[in-house]
């Protein structure tokens, strides 16, 4: 095909290059992936409101995310396996993240070695985080976190079991050899190990991960850490105001890409009233973002920045790190024009006004 030009080209690339199997792993969804397909089409339920006569000569995508400044509000999600698309992994991704001005969220059940990726990286990091049955396993996560310089911990709360991933299940999926949970290796868990030959990844998260975790579970973390701490999974104002008054620094509307509960409420339509209980709070979303257009509409609506995952990694399929750059850059020329054509010179110039649900405008 003919080089990509959006999103959707480089998806083509990454089934055409990939095995059938590991593209299914990273492209499905629980279920009937209901929640999947939302995803996206939530985003077709807010239209653009633009103002004409803006005076818009120049436009500005930067922004400051928990003090880090980032000339772009996209940040790379956490997913896991990144060497199942290139052999570079979250190391290519990290690199063009930092030179595309924008942040990277590495995964726990990363490819690379967490140190690996902070040496390799250009840019802020933060680091996602499973809180584990052991807690000295957590505690060393944390501290190894910190040493290599990450900026923040993101903790994912909504995998208390993992969803009916269908796709897997029926490609029997396991991890090719040469690929493995390798952060947690040094730690004698045998299971993560085991995972990659005989084992189902639905079976290490129910021996290795905390089903119970509870809001005392995120207060003992900030007892071991001085980072910046945000929650990860959030889908209702219920539970945002809860973040808010257990001091989080910051909210990640999240379904986890549909990989969770399917027939959960898509992420841009829970997005606004968990940004009607934040406050101060930076709220950000994930799932089903394509377009810059798609930006756009989720930072008018409240958020402050959005995170892709399967687009980079569809990118890094394509292209290593020259793919997650190229598609980095892709969202930023479609928010720049989409900035330029709504009559918003800047980040903070993007309202609520600028966008309205389809049919009341």
């Amino acid at each position: 095909m003919t080089d990509p030009i959006n999103v959707a080209d480089f998806e083509k690339i990454a089934r055409e290059r990939m095995e059938p199997s590991a593209f299914d792993y990273y492209a499905g969804g629980a279920n009937d992936e209901r929640t999947a397909a939302d995803n996206l089409r939530a985003f077709d339920r807010w239209v653009i409101r633009p103002r004409m006569l803006a005076g818009v000569r120049e436009v500005d995508t930067s922004t400051t995310l928990l003090e880090s400044p980032l000339t772009l509000p996209v940040a790379l999600a956490p997913t896991a396996f990144n060497r199942l698309g290139h052999p570079d992994g979250e190391l290519a991704a990290a690199r063009a993240a930092g030179d595309a001005g924008a942040l990277m969220c590495c995964s726990t059940i990363a490819s690379c070695l967490l140190e690996d990726i902070a040496a390799a990286a250009t840019g802020p990091l933060w680091f996602q985080l499973y809180v584990y049955r052991d807690r000295d396993v957590t505690r060393d996560l944390v501290g190894r976190a910190e040493a290599a310089g990450y900026r923040a911990l993101v903790v994912t709360v909504d995998t208390p079991r993992l969803g009916q991933r269908e796709r897997d299940v029926r490609n029997r999926f396991t991890l090719p050899a040469g690929i493995s949970i390798v952060n947690l290796e040094r730690y004698g868990t045998p299971d993560a190990l085991r995972w990659a030959a005989t084992s189902s990844f639905t079976e290490y998260v129910h021996k290795l991960l905390d089903d119970s975790l509870t809001w005392e579970s995120i207060d003992w973390l900030r007892t071991i850490t001085a980072l910046p701490i945000l929650i990860k999974g959030v889908l209702t104002a219920e539970d945002a105001a809860l973040c808010v008054q257990h001091g989080i620094d910051g909210i990640i509307v999240s379904n986890h890409g549909g990989r969770q509960l399917d027939g959960a409420i898509a992420t841009m339509d829970a997005l606004p009233e968990v940004v009607n209980v934040a406050g101060r709070v930076p709220v950000l979303l994930d799932g089903g973002v394509r377009r810059g257009t798609d930006v756009f509409k989720a930072l008018a609506v409240g958020a402050s920045a959005i995170l892709i995952g399967r687009p980079y990694l569809w990118g890094l399929t394509a292209d290593g790190e020259a793919g997650v750059r190229r598609v980095l850059e892709i969202f930023r020329s479609e928010l720049e024009l989409a900035m330029a054509l709504a009559g918003c010179s800047s980040i903070g110039a993007i309202t609520r006004s600028h966008v309205a649900p389809r049919g009341c405008s």
